[in-house]
């Protein structure tokens, strides 16, 4: 579901994989109208796994909600032309461009010549404009050689696209933040994020690379004890397994009081000379306090030790897969207003989130499914450029543009 906070707000957007076009979807869970430009057929991530049996890719269906399509042959001068035309349309909440692919008709100058308070917001790899994605990047981070037990010899990379999703809502924060100054000053503004700065900014900004310069040491890699506190998954009787954490002194206390295991905490205390009350220490204990941990979630099935650490207010997950999350998880339900079902051209009826964010007493609009591709075509060019229907006919006659017709999935 959307907010209507940017509902004047245009954006074309021409992009591919994850950053860009998760920065677009929350510029559109906003309000914004998000114009997105393909190629005819579909550009080269249109068909990302996982797909359903007639080919829609269902990545591409989740990161294009809300938004409009408009199929352009960008090969072509007229295409081009016209992408170039919809991103420095009349208008003062219109120019604006969001997109990663870096190409010069597409460059800051070359708009900024038809429009001159334009605002461009281009993604990149690394800000020399080489080529980097989220695997690249974190590869350099240190944190392979620290997840999961890994190793500079071993590395683990984790399957979240941290790096991706956190590029894309500072490219949107971004976007609203020159939006709201050429409002106030008329000025437009060339924005450039790169992904590898985004990575290396949050090292930075996480202490991660203090840490290496000034204490000459980089950060050990711990199985899935959490760094700097405690905090660890344990297995139950059942064969699952619940993650537990106790960061703050409240959290630590809970802990301890719902596996009952006060005295033996105070006697490792006084054996070890630590003070689990502080959270450095708990990590330095972190093996010995998990020993005593073991055998209480050993001993009760996953259902029993949930429910002793709800009662006792700790903070503790239950893993499990992605099936099991939507059926058995609240969170990840229509109990929670921040997901609602809708119908997607070419995959069906679906659980679908909006943005996350809850804006008091402000009534959500329901989210448009993701188009197909050239599915406003036609609108987006009688709307934005004004050409009428002959000449929007000539342009499908020559092939420049498209309707849904020519979307190749079904």
């Amino acid at each position: 579901m959307t907010y209507p906070l940017l509902d004047r707000l245009r954006v074309v957007e021409s992009s591919a994989f994850i950053a860009a076009p998760l920065a677009g979807l929350t510029l559109a869970q906003f309000g914004a109208d998000v114009i997105r430009v393909d190629m005819i057929g579909g550009g080269i991530d249109y068909a990302r796994m996982p797909r359903m049996p007639g080919g829609r890719s269902l990545y591409w269906s989740g990161l294009n909600k809300g938004k409009r399509s408009v199929a352009v042959d960008m090969r072509s001068p007229q295409g081009r032309e016209l992408v170039q035309a919809l991103a420095t349309a009349p208008g003062p909440d219109a120019g604006v461009l969001l997109t990663n692919i870096g190409t010069p008709w597409l460059a800051h100058a070359v708009l900024a010549a038809r429009r001159t308070d334009v605002i461009s917001c281009t993604i990149q790899g690394n800000p020399d404009g080489s080529t980097a994605v989220d695997y690249t990047v974190n590869s350099a981070t240190g944190y392979p050689a620290v997840t999961g037990g890994g190793s500079l010899q071993h590395p683990v990379n984790h399957v979240l696209p941290a790096w991706d999703l956190a590029c894309a809502y500072q490219a949107a924060f971004a976007i609203v933040a020159a939006v709201d100054r050429r409002r106030r000053t008329g000025e437009g503004a060339q924005l450039q994020l790169a992904l590898s700065d985004v990575a290396f900014t949050a090292l930075s900004h996480l202490g991660v690379l203090a840490e290496a310069e000034l204490l000459d040491q980089d950060r050990p890699s711990i199985g899935n004890h959490i760094y700097g506190a405690f905090g660890r998954d344990f297995a139950t009787a059942d064969g699952r397994r619940v993650m537990v954490a106790a960061i703050s002194l409240g959290q630590w206390k809970a802990l301890v009081k719902a596996c009952d295991i006060a005295p033996a905490i105070a006697e490792l205390q006084q054996r070890s000379g630590l003070d689990f009350d502080d959270e450095a220490q708990r990590y330095e204990g972190r093996d010995r306090i998990a020993a005593l941990l073991e055998p209480w979630f050993a001993a009760r099935p996953q259902a029993e030790a949930e429910r002793v650490l709800e009662r006792n207010k700790v903070c503790w997950g239950r893993y499990s897969t992605v099936r099991e999350l939507l059926a058995a998880d609240a969170r990840v339900s229509m109990a929670n207003p921040v997901f609602e079902r809708i119908v997607t051209p070419g995959v069906g009826e679906h659980l679908s989130a909006g943005a996350a964010v809850r804006v008091g007493a402000m009534e959500r609009e329901v989210t448009t499914p993701a188009p197909r591709l050239g599915d406003h075509t036609d609108e987006v060019l009688h709307e934005v450029l004004g050409l009428d229907g002959p000449a929007i006919g000539r342009l499908h006659d020559g092939g420049v543009v498209a309707g849904p017709h020519k979307d190749p999935t079904r």
